[in-house]
């Protein structure tokens, strides 16, 4: 591998594809001519540097987010939805001067991002209201819940993304079915909502009952217990399957594609799709596995950092 990989790889593609033919190593060329379509897709070529920005705006609002003096509510609501505002601002334009890129045209890397974050910011709040019905005391509304829940958590993801793109424009009234691309995210995020809402259930179970006899006699409201007892609480015990959950969303972007979107994914299939490239599939993949590999092992292992130290009272 390693021979194949570093010793005899092919690096640069000054001749295009003919610099790799005969080479007994990886042709790495391939990425140096095609890495924009990879990372960006259809995006017009002179507004990338928009889709980049964007892009490496969102991964320095998850770092940010990882900074213990930030975690309360309405902070990292507040980064979120800012740093969220500001990369839909580049991609779409249409503001500060900026010509309009229409969603069809976007593509690549910051489309998968795009799609992941859309689907966590949307997808959470729902997920607490979700498990905070299924709690309720009121059978009507706690049977509603569940049954939502168990309704979306027994369909596969393809199914509902479908129902998305294809079939709620034929159910909705000419012009009110809104843009494919933010039905398909209403679709992930309610996939996400539901799977995410058990986790936040098992948290709050988890959390002793005498607290909660505790709130009442010191006479805290229901929004006062929730907010500064129950919550807290609930997600430190659910941080390892919440971990998980946010995960699998961020691959989960990766069947967009069935339903039209040239994602991460369908870039990497364009990049080699071409007749002088079309040899060169394995390390177009292996590129793109590596991208996946960077974004999920960093989250998977500032997860175990947290998981640690919270076990221990470090934080």
């Amino acid at each position: 591998l390693f021979s194949w990989g570093i010793v005899n790889a092919v690096w640069t593609s000054g001749t295009g594809a003919e610099a790799c033919r005969g080479a007994s190593g990886a042709c790495w060329a391939v990425i140096e001519a095609r890495w924009r379509v990879i990372l960006f897709g259809l995006y017009p070529y002179d507004e990338q540097w928009r889709s980049m920005l964007g892009a490496l705006a969102m991964v320095v609002v998850s770092v940010l987010s990882c900074l213990p003096a930030l975690w309360t509510a309405r902070r990292l609501a507040a980064l979120w939805l800012v740093g969220f505002a500001f990369f839909y601002g580049l991609m779409r334009g249409g503001v500060f001067g900026l010509s309009v890129v229409p969603e069809a045209s976007w593509g690549g890397l910051s489309l998968t991002i795009f799609i992941f974050v859309a689907t966590v910011l949307l997808g959470m709040p729902m997920a607490i209201v979700l498990a905070l019905l299924r709690r309720s005391k009121m059978p009507v509304i706690a049977s509603a819940a569940a049954l939502v829940i168990d309704c979306v958590r027994s369909l596969p993801l393809l199914s509902i993304l479908f129902t998305a793109a294809v079939i709620v424009p034929f159910l909705m009234p000419q012009g009110m079915s809104g843009d494919k691309l933010y039905r398909v995210i209403a679709g992930c995020a309610i996939f996400f909502a539901a799977y995410q809402a058990e986790v936040i259930r098992s948290g709050m179970q988890a959390v002793g009952r005498g607290q909660e006899e505790a709130a009442a006699a010191l006479g805290l409201s229901y929004w006062h217990h929730v907010g500064y007892i129950l919550m807290p609480q609930a997600f430190r015990y659910a941080l390892p399957p919440t971990i998980s959950q946010i995960v699998i969303a961020f691959k989960e972007t990766s069947l967009v594609v069935i339903v039209g979107f040239f994602e991460l994914m369908a870039s990497a299939n364009a990049a080699y799709g071409t007749g002088e490239w079309r040899f060169a599939y394995v390390e177009v993949y292996v590129f793109v596995a590596i991208l996946y590999f960077v974004f999920i092992f960093s989250l998977s292992r500032y997860g175990a950092y947290l998981e640690r130290n919270m076990r221990v009272g470090k934080i």
